[in-house]
């Protein structure tokens, strides 16, 4: 394995998969792309792409793996320097209802650390920027980690330096602490990367293991239009295994087995497989009481209208939830479906 080292003394990056042939990101987008920005910069060399957690909710709390794959819808950035001082920020990202204002604070301090990480000051030389892409913000999508690595990229294409992935990637994390505090690296590094992620807490550095998809995975996912608090959800499962340990433990067990079978499932590229996986894990999240019958919902019809698996992803009681759907007019048939009973839909690819 390569080993790469990374500008972050929480994280671990092993490499196992053959050098990236793009030099921005491991995969093109799979979809027709549309430009609103000035072609005169280069905003394709600033994608920063969002993330859904493929296995590994509320269990990889307790250091077991878990399994983050990238999406190809992204976030860009276009950076110009002005005249006068200031920092001038036009956010043109697409985004569900309130998202943007209730995260504003997080992001003007995410945009804020930043550029200070890399040396740029509005208050010495004016900065204007804007945010575009087809990455609708959510939670949940790892949006916040795409804003801050597209940043970061366009201060390298502005610029015209020469910064290193990793670089790109260490300004993404110190950009996640206006959002998350300390942050996993987690979101950044899908962010930043690409791909497919094994992520594993330690009683040290997490250690993330960068994997490669062998072809673009179609995927529809939906919002139940509920924010859950992470911390009260995570905060609750700590309670329940503190009251029952042998109950938390039989869990965790059939957890654990079933990542070990998914990271070799998703690398070989069984669909079929993967969906019946990923339907297990769903529930186990049920017998873990972390979803909701929202997600169930949405789960279910996903299933009916033909995907090959669907579970919940993320933090549960509200939020997303994910189905695997290998061709095209079974991504239509499930995307329709879900778009009858869930707020918003949307339809891209893992790759």
């Amino acid at each position: 394995a390569i080993i790469i080292a990374i500008y972050n003394p929480f994280i671990t990056l092993h490499d196992c998969s053959p050098p990236p042939t793009f030099p921005i990101c491991q995969h093109p987008h799979s979809f027709p792309i549309a430009h609103t920005m000035d072609d005169e910069f280069p905003t394709d060399q600033t994608r920063a792409f969002g993330k859904l957690i493929l296995f590994g909710e509320h269990f990889v709390v307790y250091k077991v793996p878990a399994l983050v794959g990238a999406v190809s819808a992204y976030t860009d950035c276009k950076l110009e320097y002005l005249d006068k001082p200031g920092l001038e920020v036009i956010d043109n990202r697409p985004a569900v209802p309130g998202y943007k204002e209730t995260k504003k604070h997080e992001c003007d301090k995410s945009i804020n650390l930043t550029l200070t990480h890399l040396g740029v000051d509005p208050k010495a030389r004016g900065v204007k920027l804007t945010f575009g892409g087809d990455l609708c913000c959510a939670s949940g999508i790892g949006a916040s980690a795409a804003q801050v690595v597209s940043l970061a990229r366009a201060v390298n294409a502005a610029d015209s330096r020469s910064l290193s992935e990793d670089e790109i990637n260490a300004a993404g994390y110190e950009g996640e602490k206006g959002s998350h505090g300390t942050p996993s690296g987690i979101d950044n590094t899908a962010a930043t990367f690409g791909g497919l992620l094994r992520f594993q807490r330690t009683d040290s550095a997490p250690v993330f293991e960068k994997k490669s998809f062998p072809s673009a995975i179609r995927i529809v996912y939906a919002s139940t239009g509920i924010t859950a608090s992470t911390t009260e959800v995570v905060g609750d499962v700590r309670s329940k295994k503190e009251a029952d340990e042998a109950w938390f433990s039989g869990l965790m067990g059939k957890y654990t087995t079933l990542v070990e079978e998914a990271e070799q499932v998703v690398v070989g590229g069984d669909l079929e497989k993967l969906g019946k996986l990923m339907d297990q894990n769903h529930a186990l999240l049920q017998e873990l009481t972390v979803s909701c019958k929202e997600l169930d919902d949405l789960v279910d019809a996903a299933r009916a209208a033909g995907a090959m698996g669907a579970k919940m992803s993320g933090t549960g009681r509200g939020g997303l939830m994910i189905a695997l759907t290998p061709t095209e007019d079974i991504q239509n048939n499930v995307a329709t479906a879900l778009e009858k009973i869930a707020p918003q839909v949307w339809k891209t690819t893992f790759a």
